[in-house]
């Protein structure tokens, strides 16, 4: 029973040995197989290579997250615009606003050649006088709470402005236009004016992050301390004139979220030059929100973005416009979902072996017709040698 087993299974070999005394081997064969033994090996080297290397799945779902914020990095360069005039504000649809923004932002006081001259965060010096002016009038005593004059802008009998910004903050909740700021104790305590007349002829460089909720919005860098009445925007400093605002600007970086690989910004590395002064440079930018997901399982929840731009000449519009440079965003429904991947192993098994099969396959074929047309030539020799 056992024997006959075995002699079914030995009758199943597909692969039939022959005797050794019935091999013939060549030079052309022992060249053929040295060839297609190079070819495997950089053949199999090759798909292992494309097996290490990641692979990235892209998907298309609807974007449904709510309720989230999301951060938008900057980094702009102002050559015409000194730090002291310049301000970041923020606005969205839902109503919140953010004017003259100055946490997580850094201003670089440029000269004309692009050079830094002072980098810190944005923000009001230190006071020159000793003894700021109290709301009764009288100068600060000693042992005595400081309280400055808002100047008429008090909401409450027990409103103090202790600074020239508090009092440009309470001015515009009162929608006043600050235009006797060089009367205002705590401006000239804090060299407000000395400070722009230093600064001016410099340009500016503002780099930061500015945490938004995630609705359409816009945020904008304007010259000029700015405040908002009836959504219209006025310029509070009445000193500088409007017509010397020169709004050329160079976007070293935006971005939308945090980085991940592939990631193209298209405003990165941008610039727009005005040859004339006062206008107003808008960009309108379609956000798409974006997850990726490298090998390792981790998740990066960012953005990416279109664009396009327009410029306005504030000479042929409403005389209340505001110069500046504006980005308005706003989120596409479709969410982008990268997933990087490695091909399968069985699938890099699959390769390997069709690689080598087909090449020894090949390789035999060649070698078939080579051996065979050797052997010919042979033959018409001998017989010429016979005649």
């Amino acid at each position: 029973m056992k024997n006959t087993v075995l002699s079914k299974l030995r009758n199943l070999d597909a692969y039939p040995k022959v005797n050794e005394d019935f091999f013939t081997r060549s030079l052309s064969g022992g060249i053929i197989t040295l060839v297609s033994s190079l070819a495997i090996l950089l053949l199999v080297f090759s798909e292992f290579r494309l097996y290490l290397h990641t692979v990235t799945e892209t998907k298309l779902l609807v974007d449904t997250s709510r309720g989230e914020t999301f951060r938008i990095n900057f980094d702009i360069t102002f050559p015409a615009i000194p730090c002291s005039i310049l301000s970041v504000d923020a606005m969205d649809i839902s109503g919140e606003q953010h004017l003259d923004i100055k946490h997580d932002i850094i201003k670089k006081r440029i000269n004309t050649n692009g050079d830094v001259i002072e980098s810190k965060p944005d923000g009001i010096g230190a006071p020159k006088i000793e003894k700021p002016l109290q709301r009764h009038g009288g100068r600060l005593e000693q042992n005595e709470t400081y309280c400055g004059s808002c100047f008429g802008a008090e909401q409450s009998d027990d409103d103090c402005c202790n600074s020239c910004e508090e009092v440009r903050d309470a001015y515009r909740r009162k929608g006043w236009a600050m235009t006797n700021a060089d009367l205002i104790d705590q401006c000239k305590r804090e060299g407000f004016f000395e400070r722009i007349k230093e600064q001016e002829g410099e340009g500016c460089n503002v780099h930061g992050s500015l945490e938004v909720n995630r609705v359409a919005g816009n945020f904008h860098f304007a010259p000029g301390k700015t405040f908002h009445q009836s959504n219209i925007f006025f310029d509070d400093l009445m000193s500088v004139h409007k017509d010397s605002y020169n709004i050329s600007h160079r976007i070293n970086r935006l971005a939308f979220g945090e980085y991940f690989p592939g990631v193209v910004n298209p405003l990165d590395g941008g610039h727009w030059t005005h040859e004339t002064s006062n206008g107003m440079y808008q960009y309108f930018i379609k956000v798409v929100p974006t997850i990726y997901t490298d090998i390792r399982g981790r998740t990066v929840k960012s953005n990416q973005y279109s664009v396009t731009e327009h410029f306005k000449d504030l000479e042929y519009i409403s005389p209340n416009s505001q110069p500046g440079v504006f980005f308005y965003y706003d989120f596409s429904p479709i969410k982008v979902t990268f997933k990087e991947e490695h091909s399968s192993f069985l699938h890099f098994i699959t390769n390997i072996c069709a690689v080598i099969g087909g090449i020894f396959t090949v390789a035999g074929i060649i070698d078939t017709f080579v051996y065979h047309g050797q052997r010919r030539m042979k033959k018409k020799m001998e017989i010429r040698k016979f005649r």
